[in-house]
């Protein structure tokens, strides 16, 4: 019998779609919300009523395109958590119902395991065991991956994500929101060791990523002090020295976890790893130690309902379903250290 899986992903501010069929994805639909630019940053509350506008046309374009009907459905998966509280509960709400009026199960994902998981959608992927160093604008995680349902955070960040490192640096330097990308792209035309910044280390595996951000703070204030066109001549420099660090901090760790655990299996994941100074890098030190890395297509690492099909079809096949009095969670629920 086939086994179709509808999925739904409102963690943030993507409300996307996907329908998978036997393990195969058939689509990745995903709306994003533009509401939030002027901001600079996501706005819970509009991101919650954009979720509501745009999630029936979401579904009924993943479904339409899928060629998969309501009544070939085996179950619906949603991202439960972690993620913004009124976001996940517009997703979850709709997935219950939609769930609930079909009488199929109901799969609950979450977020960071199906950015894991995502790896398994395409060829070529990772076995077991497996290190993931998931990146995102919430999350920084080394995830020791023993089985599609076996995982457990070995090192995370003590503060803040380094994806919300970057945006906010980069905001700083005045570009414009989502800054990472911007930030990545003239990191590209600059020198990578041009300025000096500190490299925070933690005991363990751990992270922290606050302490760059308060010294590029420091460091802009004194140079537009004597020069105030420091910024505008130097943007390239800035930007590129501000990636060789995050990267620095980010590798520090992981070449640490690959000799504690003896694994050379090497995955990244979380819309940081769609970086290309990341990816580079990664490819660099792959050749130095004999690293297999596996990076999803780049539709795959940034928030997408694809990665909740994947993780709802394994669940499936576990006979792992959760009932209709769920709730949203914004904590994780992957084990750390046993």
């Amino acid at each position: 019998m086939t086994v179709n899986i509808l999925a739904i992903e409102s963690s943030c501010d993507e409300t996307s779609a996907s329908v998978i069929s036997d393990g195969k994805v058939l689509n990745n639909i995903i709306a994003t919300q533009s509401v939030h630019e002027k901001y600079g940053g996501v706005v819970p509350e509009l991101a919650s009523r954009a979720h509501q506008q745009h999630i029936i046309p979401v579904v009924h374009e993943a479904l339409s395109q899928s060629g998969v009907s309501k009544a070939s459905l085996s179950g619906v998966a949603f991202t439960r958590g972690p993620g913004l509280m009124g976001s996940l509960l517009v997703g979850g709400s709709f997935a219950k119902s939609f769930a609930f009026a079909l009488g199929i199960p109901l799969i609950e994902v979450n977020h960071m395991e199906a950015h894991i998981l995502a790896h398994f959608i395409e060829d070529p992927k990772p076995t077991f065991p497996f290190i993931c160093l998931t990146v995102s604008g919430g999350h920084t995680q080394l995830v020791l991956v023993r089985d599609y349902m076996e995982m457990e955070v070995v090192g995370e960040t003590l503060d803040d994500a380094v994806g919300e490192a970057f945006d906010k640096i980069a905001k700083l330097l005045g570009l414009p929101y989502p800054g990472g990308p911007h930030l990545d792209k003239l990191a590209a035309e600059g020198n990578p060791r041009a300025f000096a910044f500190p490299v925070t280390s933690m005991k363990g595996l751990d992270f922290s990523f606050s302490g760059i951000k308060t010294a590029v703070m420091y460091f802009l204030k004194e140079r537009l002090r004597d020069d105030p066109d420091f910024v505008k001549a130097r943007m390239a420099d800035i930007c590129a020295s501000v990636q060789f660090t995050l990267i620095s901090m980010l590798l520090i760790k992981l070449k640490k976890a690959s000799t504690m655990y003896r694994v050379k299996q090497i995955a990244i994941a979380g819309g940081v790893s769609a970086n290309s100074g990341l990816r580079n890098t990664l490819a660099e030190v792959a050749e130095e130690t004999g690293w297999q890395v596996f990076i999803p297509r780049m539709e795959y690492c940034t928030d997408n309902a694809a990665m909740i099909a994947m993780a709802g079809y394994i669940k499936y096949q576990y006979g792992i379903f959760c009932d209709l009095e769920v709730s949203p969670s914004a904590k994780m629920k992957i084990g750390k250290n046993g």
